[in-house]
């Protein structure tokens, strides 16, 4: 059973309907436990699985009879839980049902030690904790009353067959048309949502440098992400990259194109994609530009360096919109180059970050088989 009590909608809480088609494809019932009416709710619905659902963390604590009801009635014995809020019930459940294997995802990188009494009682229960970069596993050993050999590292997959081209050149004109991009200019995307930290205002800056470092470039800028609460972002800080916009003369030549569930079709329309997050625990969006087999600029900090290794992608300090500048005139003047690019990161996904390979890790720890230090190399 995937617990995620949560009512946001970022990576975290896409991820338990990202992994269950493929679980249950390796022949694993999958079950999930979300808060009702809820956007995890919605999507593990939509992956497959009617969620066990909860009106609140707090109730989920005082239903904790029900719920252990519902797992001897379905036979489960493995809990993953992907928010730290959510283990003091998962922790809780498997205290009541010794016997319960518990696993728990860091999906945002520990940023504090939590050694107190009740965190060494919750980890306690922890069968395996999973950090998704060997950047966050390094702050996870430092942080967490856990022994080495029970935190490993386990990148994120993804399936990777959608993001394969599939649009002929009328098509993909006709989406960059969509998007305001003209016949012949370069495409900078920047995919994510619109909250701070993701590195949007740095980008800007170094696209209001574009004329300078690149006089003869002719480009366009996309901006990829929700433009509502509901729809991952936050508003008063879409509302300032707007005004950000207008400041740095940039109307006209940057598109906010709000939230598209056809990112992969989006992706084609684009001829570099950045992601200047100042400090990713992982970074999937740079995996889904590479899966799209895109020319990439990744923010040199947080885990993303670990994905673009040397000859998949370029680096760019995520305080220097400089940097940025002169990355994206190197890569949007080299047509060629960010073909080699491309090819470079389309095979490190399909060797690295396959959702196929991070699920066959996942049940190998689910079963006990695995006994290595680190899942994936």
């Amino acid at each position: 059973m995937h617990i995620c009590l949560s009512d946001g909608w970022g990576g975290l809480e896409m991820y338990p309907a990202r992994i269950i088609p493929e679980l249950q494809r390796q022949g694993w019932e999958a079950h999930g436990l979300a808060l009702a009416g809820s956007r995890v709710a919605e999507s593990m619905a939509v992956a497959g699985v009617e969620p066990l659902t909860t009106p609140s963390r707090g109730r989920a604590l005082l239903q904790a009879g029900r719920i252990l009801a519902y797992l001897r009635r379905h036979g489960i014995d493995v809990l993953h839980c992907h928010k730290s809020s959510d283990l003091r019930l998962a922790a809780l459940l498997a205290a009541l049902r010794p016997g319960l294997k518990l696993f728990f995802t860091d999906h945002m990188g520990v940023t504090r030690p939590k050694k107190d009494l009740y965190h060494r009682w919750a980890y306690g229960r922890v069968t395996r904790l999973f950090s998704i970069s060997e950047a966050t596993r390094q702050r996870n050993l430092a942080a967490f009353p856990l022994p080495p050999e029970r935190i490993r590292r386990l990148y994120l997959g993804i399936d990777l067959t959608p993001y394969a081209p599939r649009l002929d050149e009328p098509a993909r004109e006709t989406q960059r048309r969509e998007l305001s991009v003209a016949p012949g200019q370069v495409a900078i995307g920047l995919p994510g949502r619109l909250t701070d930290g993701k590195g949007h205002e740095v980008w800007l800056e170094g696209l209001a440098l574009l004329h300078e470092r690149a006089p003869g470039l002719d480009w366009h800028g996309v901006l990829i992400g929700g433009l509502t609460a509901r729809e991952g972002s936050d508003e008063a800080y879409v509302a300032q990259l707007r005004r950000r916009v207008a400041e740095l003369g940039l109307e006209g030549r940057v598109t906010f194109a709000g939230f598209r569930a056809d990112l992969p079709r989006l992706f084609e329309a684009l001829d570099i994609v950045c992601v200047p997050s100042r400090n990713e625990a992982f970074g999937l969006t740079v995996v889904e530009a590479m899966a799209a087999g895109k020319a990439i600029i990744g923010a040199d900090s947080g885990a993303i360096p670990e994905l673009l290794e040397a000859g998949s992608g370029h680096l760019a300090d995520p305080q220097k919109p400089l940097a940025w500048a002169d990355a994206m005139a190197k890569q949007g003047q080299d047509a060629a180059l960010r073909a080699r690019l491309g090819q470079a990161a389309r095979q490190r996904a399909e060797t690295t970050f396959a959702i196929s390979r991070h699920v066959t890790a996942l049940v190998e720890e689910y079963s006990g088989q695995r006994n290595d230090e680190s899942l994936d190399g």
